[in-house]
């Protein structure tokens, strides 16, 4: 595997949903770096990422357990996701959007576009999606200035799979995952659109549809989309 630790988070993540490992199992980086074919490091930094999303817990002083939660834990995380930041992208076309956003969101649309101009993903591709991806999201809802909406979006990314960069990618069928991160771009240049226009409506319906890419997208393109989440306590 790529020791890029976007495609180590990814990988781990479609394990976890899939029920790889059960609901409070202790995980270490040492098996985990043996069955991925990769080092510690990546492992590390993916474990600290996974417990930033609310899928990992630290254990004590050493390792991390696995997280238990519920379909709807995760359902009302991404619904909650969509309207914080659906509120955000709307604020920002009522009020107008500033050129430096403007050309930071192109810029983002323009790097998505280069990345599937191919016709296909790598795992390589996996670690610059979710760079440009955090990028798009986060400008949108730092231009609004409004730390309520911020701080509010940063407590919700606590739970699982409810930040921007949560989506599932599945490295063993890149393929066919390819068609939902085309989706997502298709996304990303409609809101940029909606923002220009200050169509604050429009914009703020296509960020809550949005969220739920990671989630539903894949079934409905049919892909292989994650299991149901496990029951929590």
């Amino acid at each position: 595997m790529n020791e890029d630790s976007g495609s180590v988070v990814a990988t781990l993540r479609k394990w976890i949903i899939e029920g790889r490992y059960a609901a409070g199992e202790r995980i270490a980086e040492i098996p985990i770096a043996a069955a991925l074919g990769v080092s510690r490091t990546p492992v590390r930094l993916a474990f600290r990422t996974l417990e930033q999303e609310g899928l990992l817990q630290k254990a004590g002083t050493r390792g991390f357990l696995v997280r238990e939660f519920s379909e709807e834990d995760v359902l009302c995380a991404l619904e909650v996701r969509g309207v914080l930041e659906g509120l955000a992208a709307r604020r920002l076309a009522e009020r107008g959007m500033p050129e430096a956003v403007r050309q930071t969101l192109r810029g983002c649309v323009d790097d998505g576009a280069r990345l599937l101009a191919k016709g296909h993903i790598t795992e390589a591709d996996i670690g610059e999606w979710s760079r440009l991806n955090d990028r798009f999201h986060d400008t949108i809802v730092n231009a609004t200035d409004s730390a309520v909406i911020a701080d509010a979006i940063a407590r919700n990314n606590h739970l699982p799979f409810a930040s921007a960069d949560s989506i599932i990618i599945d490295t063993g069928a890149l393929d066919r995952e390819y068609e939902k991160l085309r989706f997502a771009h298709l996304q990303h240049q409609l809101v940029l659109e909606a923002l220009e226009q200050r169509e604050s409506a429009r914009v703020e319906m296509l960020m809550r549809e949005h969220a739920y890419i990671g989630l539903r997208y894949g079934r409905l393109l049919g892909l292989n989309g994650p299991a149901k989440a496990r029951p929590g306590p």
